[in-house]
């Protein structure tokens, strides 16, 4: 199966033919992708090299003329490096992008932690207006890509990862998709994680929402799947653990309700290892995630009983 990242540049550059306002912004990371695309498009395939404020700047000034740029880098240097530029050029300036990441929070360990970018969502939440995608299989990424492109001048950023889940589903950009019902509480499962939480909660009477749009969340949604099984609700996002807490306790603040946060710890990992080898350090895993989530929805039965 390709990956997220190899579906991005042939559906990109499908768009520079079909749309002229999309122009792709590039910091020479993932260049040969779009070889092609720049012999037919040079004025909107534009490569500004290893400068990623200017990255950002450069597709501010671009989409300021009316164009749609399409921001593409590792998401250490998209969302982190440059996030002055970020706040400043498209925030303070009202104007909007699709930031489109790869390398996701370990996608390469061996990069080192300077590839890393477990905490580009909860930074992104400092700011106002940006819808936040993330895709758990490379056809759900094509489906938010195109919906991304499509939104007018918003600020969009879609996570890319090289995990994902084993079959796509149909995603619209905005709703939970219910993948599994039950009484005892709710998991949301954030993109590529849903493997991991299905066979975790297989034997466990939990509802499982599943979340390809975390930003707005489905506010909405979590509150129908909350009336049917209970107010217990855990998250489990593949970017720092906890994340999404305060979007979920909005959601439910008019009931009583607990939320357990399980994601990417903060503590790093010096020993970079495997992907494989982090998703266990973190307690992502399904066998970790089994005894975190059915622990959580115990205690709660327990209570309720009591």
């Amino acid at each position: 199966m390709d990956t997220m990242r190899d579906r991005f540049a042939p559906v990109v550059s499908r768009l520079l033919d079909e749309d002229p306002r999309v122009a792709v912004v590039l910091a020479e990371i993932g260049k040969d992708g779009f070889a092609e695309a720049l012999r037919r498009h040079p004025d909107r395939v534009i490569n500004v090299g290893i400068r990623e404020q200017l990255l950002v700047g450069s597709a501010a000034g671009l989409a300021l003329t009316g164009l749609r740029p399409v921001v593409h880098t590792f998401a250490s240097f998209l969302v982190e490096r440059p996030f002055e530029q970020v706040k400043l050029d498209f925030g303070h300036q009202d104007t909007g992008a699709v930031l489109v990441s790869a390398s996701a929070s370990f996608d390469w360990p061996a990069g080192g932690y300077t590839h890393m970018a477990p905490g580009d969502v909860a930074l992104l939440d400092t700011l106002d207006g940006w819808t936040v995608h993330v895709p758990g299989h490379p056809d759900e990424a094509e489906t938010l890509l195109r919906r991304a492109v499509a939104a007018g001048d918003d600020k969009v950023y879609v996570r890319l990862s090289v995990q994902a889940n084993r079959q796509g589903l149909a995603v619209d950009g905005e709703h939970f998709r219910t993948v599994r019902e039950g009484r005892a509480g709710v998991v949301v499962a954030v993109g590529p994680v849903l493997d991991a939480v299905l066979a975790a909660t297989q034997d466990l009477d939990v509802t499982v929402l599943y979340a390809t749009t975390v930003r707005p969340l489905d506010a909405a949604g979590l509150r129908r799947a909350t009336e049917a099984a209970g107010t217990d609700v855990v998250l489990v996002e593949p970017y720092l653990a906890g994340t999404s807490t305060a979007a979920v306790s909005e959601a439910l603040a008019d009931v009583p309700h607990r939320v357990l946060a399980l994601g990417v710890g903060r503590r790093e990992l010096r020993r970079y290892g495997t992907i494989e080898e982090h998703v266990a350090a973190h307690g992502l895993d399904a066998r970790s995630l089994r005894e975190r989530i059915g622990g959580f929805v115990g205690v709660g039965r327990a209570s309720v009983r009591a």
